[in-house]
């Protein structure tokens, strides 16, 4: 496909990256000469350095012919613009980053005469991640599929756990439940496993099951978390906003810290259900005297990759259930498991991944349609939900007759509301929902998973 992207910053270097991965023929556009050329020198996409809101700018990228643009500079005003001009111009498809709260809102309104197909926005993404995580403290990491009735849980195998040495094919029979160890990471290595992989202290795995299953499992494997009560945030930007809204509707004690005194007066006006503090919480004696010592989760959500990383170092030196760390570079990555970081965060990578979602559903239009796109495991692994239509190919046949490609795994299927942990005597129907599992990230319909 053709794609022009707006915006070379974080998410739009993070997009031009992994869309021309996947042989699409993408253009950026940017004006800042710096970043036009860091992009220019390190990928194969062509750069145009210039104005997105200049018509001849947009007419040198191509836009009249592109199939999807993609608005993702700072400015949500030049988002919402360029794409409304990609538009007139003939773009086929429009997305744009939105990131106002003010502007969000009202998308749902205006987003017609915008031509927008798509509205996102990063902090709000953000924002129901880290509730997601905190609904459930027990976990590195979770999401949800099939309209939430299967969740996918990343967990961490600690010391005392009786999955310790444990086969896979051994653990559904000793725990009585039915549930999928979908992949295990180990030493920087990802195993997309069969049911003779042997499981070790340290491992992360991640599991498919129900939320009651996946709760049950986690009181038996030994890493059952309380539920969380009290929450402490560093930072009062928009996650944080987002976040609180997220959770006023559950019994949640926040306590938002922030060394902006304007930004805490308009949180304070905005959240009035919420203890909004005026004050440094990089400050040692003020996070103790705010509770610290007390607080169930701790989440820093400060501009600064580096302040996070050091008050979620000091938040693990206290008893607390939960700690999330945002981050923004990706440099600061590969570090996470040096500095015992929990969880962490980054909107730019969930942004980027949910239109990589659309992207795959754009040229998704045979066997079945693609609702839900996950990376994990630093982007080495794909979950993918799909639901099969009456043209898929390979329905009704046993998994054990088809030739699955390598590291591809048939995590679940949901029929009918009903969780399926599939078999090889198992098949796909029409109208299921099929969760797949693949270390191959070029996967956009169903009918991929089968070797040729």
């Amino acid at each position: 496909m053709r794609i022009v992207i707006i915006g070379g910053g974080k998410v739009g270097k993070k997009l031009s990256e992994e869309l021309s991965k996947e042989m699409h023929d993408v253009t950026v556009i940017e004006k800042n000469t710096n970043v036009i050329n860091k992009i220019n020198s390190h990928q194969d996409v062509a750069c145009i350095n210039g104005d997105a809101i200049d018509y001849e700018v947009q007419k040198e990228a191509g836009v009249e012919e592109a199939d999807l643009v993609i608005g993702c500079t700072s400015s949500d005003e030049i988002n919402m613009f360029s794409c409304l001009f990609a538009k007139k111009l003939g773009a086929k498809n429009t997305i744009a980053r939105v990131r106002n709260p003010e502007y969000y809102n009202q998308l749902k309104y205006i987003k017609e005469d915008l031509g927008l197909s798509m509205a996102i926005n990063p902090e709000y993404v953000a924002a129901n991640e880290i509730s997601r995580i905190l609904r459930f403290p027990s976990a590195i990491k979770v999401e949800t599929f099939a309209k939430g009735k299967v969740e996918l849980l990343e967990f961490k195998i600690h010391k005392n756990s009786p999955l310790i040495g444990m086969k896979i094919n051994e653990i559904t029979k000793a725990l009585r439940m039915k549930l999928l160890i979908c992949a295990v990471q180990r030493e920087g290595d990802v195993i997309i496993p069969d049911g003779n992989v042997e499981l070790k202290l340290g491992d992360k795995i991640n599991i498919a099951a129900s939320h009651d299953n996946l709760e049950e499992f986690l009181k038996k494997a030994g890493g059952w978390k309380r539920k969380i009560k009290t929450v402490m945030v560093i930072g009062g930007g928009k996650i944080a906003y987002y976040l609180c809204k997220s959770l006023e509707h559950i019994n949640v004690k926040i306590k938002i810290i922030d060394n902006d005194y304007e930004t805490c007066r308009t949180l304070s006006d905005l959240l009035p259900n919420v203890d909004v503090i005026y004050g440094d919480g990089t400050d040692k004696q003020l996070l103790e005297e705010e509770g610290i010592d007390d607080t169930d989760a701790f989440v820093s959500l400060t501009g600064i990759d580096e302040e996070n990383i050091i008050l979620s170092m000091y938040a693990n030196t206290k008893d607390i259930n939960k700690i999330v760390t945002k981050l923004s570079q990706s440099s600061f990555r590969d570090l996470t498991e040096s500095f015992n970081l929990d969880t962490v965060v980054s909107p730019k990578d969930l942004t980027a991944n949910i239109i990589l979602r659309y992207v795959k559903a754009m040229n998704n239009s045979y066997g079945s349609k693609l609702n839900c796109l996950y990376r994990m495991v630093d982007d080495k692994v794909e979950a993918l939900e799909f639901s099969v239509k009456d043209s898929c190919k390979i329905v009704d046949i046993p998994l054990s007759d088809l030739k699955l490609k390598k590291d591809i795994l048939v995590a679940c299927i949901v029929r009918e509301g009903r969780i399926i942990i599939p078999n090889g005597n198992d098949s796909m129907r029409v109208k299921d929902n099929i969760i797949i599992i693949s270390k191959e990230l070029n996967i956009s319909d169903i009918e991929d998973i089968v070797a040729e």
